[in-house]
């Protein structure tokens, strides 16, 4: 009697068991859709919260600060080195793509951006999405200016401006209007001054912009920083014919400038058309390479006597990231990079096609765009073809 009681009262508790274990496998399969409804729904929340940061502080990531005061602050800023800047969304700032005078040194000073032929009264437009930071005026420099800080990374300044039509902190979407042409401040005629500078960094607007059809060579641009020696140096480089700059900074001399790049006190005086005891200002720009050119002329009339003195100087051209190399530059060996050949995707085109016209090939085409065989071309698209 007791043996069959033990016996039901097992049976009993076996059958709890298999029934909580059915229960429990039945609650879980209910739970999942809810636990996915939920993270869902935190995702969501997730992603809303990071674009309302995103729109308050455009690129939070790398700029340590936001500062409504002064064009150039950056704080502690890390410049990283290498980053891609997303070019997607451009749009053309103004009417005219013609430029009436381009980065690089002018008038014994660094023009840190390029002018573009406006009327005064022109509409000038937000060159990408972001947030203007700066509206003010300089009277002995930009005029009325105004400065987009954009999600991408980068900054615009928008100089010369006859009369600026927004706000500071002040959401804008790209092609949207932000002033009107004009030449106030230091200027001579209606013109736009236009600068891309990324953690203060200026970029030649055009190694980034096909200004001639008014579109981004690219879909993306890679920055890179600039180094000598292993340290950040304050060089910087001419997109046209891969020039080399020094700016000069407290202490420097046209000895020491001169040992850094391996060339000659007489050279860089050749160059820059100063005399031997010429005084440097601080922040003038001084050049102190040849270029492709006058340094294959230099090779051929100059023998290897001078091959003694070697410097090893790592530059970065901000052309794009297939333009960087590291160059052994020695004083009767002044070689660079020939400037990169782009072309226009236009109907009918195939790589094939484009890699026979440019004697390259399909790979090469592939490896210097970061495309593959199959990525379908868009029209209008740059393709770098050497």
């Amino acid at each position: 009697m007791n043996f069959n009681c033990i016996i039901k009262t097992g049976l009993v508790a076996v059958a709890a068991m298999v029934s909580l274990s059915s229960f429990s496998q039945d609650l879980i399969a209910r739970q999942a859709p809810i636990d996915k409804k939920l993270k869902t729904v935190d995702s969501l929340a997730l992603q809303k919260q990071i674009r309302a940061e995103q729109s308050e502080y455009p690129a939070l990531s790398l700029y340590p600060n936001w500062n409504n005061q002064y064009a150039h602050a950056y704080g502690n800023a890390i410049i990283p080195d290498t980053y891609t800047i997303d070019l997607t969304g451009f749009c053309m700032p103004t009417p005219s793509t013609k430029i009436t005078s381009p980065f690089g040194p002018r008038w014994r000073r660094m023009h840190n951006g390029l002018d573009l032929k406006v009327n005064i009264g022109d509409t000038i437009v937000a060159a990408f999405d972001g947030k203007v930071r700066i509206v003010k005026y300089e009277r002995r420099g930009y005029g009325k200016y105004v400065v987009i800080r954009h999600d991408n990374g980068l900054e615009t300044v928008y100089g010369h401006l006859s009369k600026q039509l927004v706000e500071e902190n002040q959401l804008v979407k790209a092609g949207e209007v932000i002033g009107l042409g004009g030449n106030t401040g230091r200027s001579t005629g209606s013109h736009l001054h236009f600068e891309t500078r990324f953690l203060g960094q200026a970029i030649n607007p055009a190694e980034i912009i096909d200004f001639e059809n008014g579109v981004p060579h690219q879909d993306t641009y890679v920055f890179h920083n600039v180094k000598i020696n292993g340290r950040r140096s304050n060089i910087y480089t001419s997109s046209s014919d891969r020039l080399v700059y020094h700016r000069v900074k407290s202490g420097d001399t046209l000895g020491k400038i001169a040992r850094i790049y391996g060339t000659s006190v007489n050279e860089l005086c050749r160059l820059n058309g100063l005399k031997s005891t010429s005084v440097l200002r601080i922040g003038q720009s001084i050049r102190c390479s040849a270029g492709a050119v006058t340094s294959a002329k230099a090779e051929t009339s100059k023998p290897a006597a001078s091959a003694s003195v070697k410097q090893t100087v790592k530059t970065t051209v901000a052309a794009d990231a297939a333009a960087v190399a590291s160059i052994n530059q020695t004083s009767d060996a002044g070689r660079q990079e020939a400037t990169p050949v782009y072309h226009r995707v236009k109907s009918g085109d195939t790589l094939g096609a484009i890699a026979a016209k440019y004697g390259t090939t399909v790979s090469k085409l592939c490896e210097l765009n970061g495309i593959t065989k199959t990525t379908i071309l868009k029209l209008g698209r740059s393709l770098r073809c050497s």
